[in-house]
């Protein structure tokens, strides 16, 4: 279900550890900079300050990274999969057949029920500000009721709401009441760096890598 892989600065090339056997996040290690380990305690902190998003449990999140294809600053930096349909149903229909996901448990035996990945080197080498707010703008996709759907927003565009600049604005708010909250600095120091920086301070970057679950007709 999941590997560790690292991400190396000279070649661009990802080394991924294969298929491994289910361990304790403390049993795992790379030579380098774990960056799903820091992203995930950020995140733990996160929800654990930020009343709006105090429903999401971090453990049935499961954080990832990608490869970005490019090394442009243009694309997608983070994305946020969840892992049920609409209402947190376990099935539903694409077209004219009906779906369901595969489903995907954590080293501890919890199910993940929404996957957050991050495009590196891209993410990495986004500002503070903006590194900060797409987290958020992430983990505010997460539905209230935590049951593996979307956040839906009233009207079509039920995903950023109707106005894609308000909601960055609003998320870039949460990030500044998060930061007034006075959270550890050692939680996210590793933000304030590039995907070089750190490269270079730290040696390889990467972690966890979770597979991208299939849809799985059912009828």
């Amino acid at each position: 279900m999941d590997g560790l892989s690292t991400l190396d600065q000279d070649k661009g090339a990802t080394m991924q550890g294969g298929n491994m056997r289910p361990q304790r996040p403390e049993e795992r290690s790379i030579a380098g900079f774990h960056f799903t380990q820091r992203m995930g305690a950020l995140c733990e902190d996160i929800v654990d300050r930020c009343p709006d998003l105090a429903h999401i449990r971090m453990q049935q999140v499961g954080v990832t990274w990608t490869q970005a294809r490019k090394r442009t600053a243009h694309g997608l930096h983070a994305w946020l999969l969840p892992m049920r349909f609409r209402g947190g149903a376990l099935d539903g229909r694409i077209g004219r057949q009906r779906y369901t996901v595969q489903r995907m448990f954590g080293p501890l035996g919890h199910e993940y029920l929404y996957l957050l990945a991050f495009c590196l080197p891209r993410f990495l080498d986004l500002n503070f500000g903006e590194k900060l707010t797409t987290i958020f703008h992430e983990l505010w996709h997460i539905s209230p009721d935590f049951d593996g759907d979307l956040r839906r927003h009233p009207g079509r565009c039920y995903a950023h709401s109707s106005s894609q600049l308000a909601y960055d604005q609003q998320m870039k708010q949460q990030a500044r009441q998060w930061l007034d909250d006075h959270p550890p600095i050692a939680l996210y120091d590793f933000l304030h760096l590039d995907f070089a920086t750190l490269y270079r301070t730290q040696g390889r970057i990467g972690g966890v890598k979770l597979r991208r679950p299939k849809l799985i007709p059912i009828d």
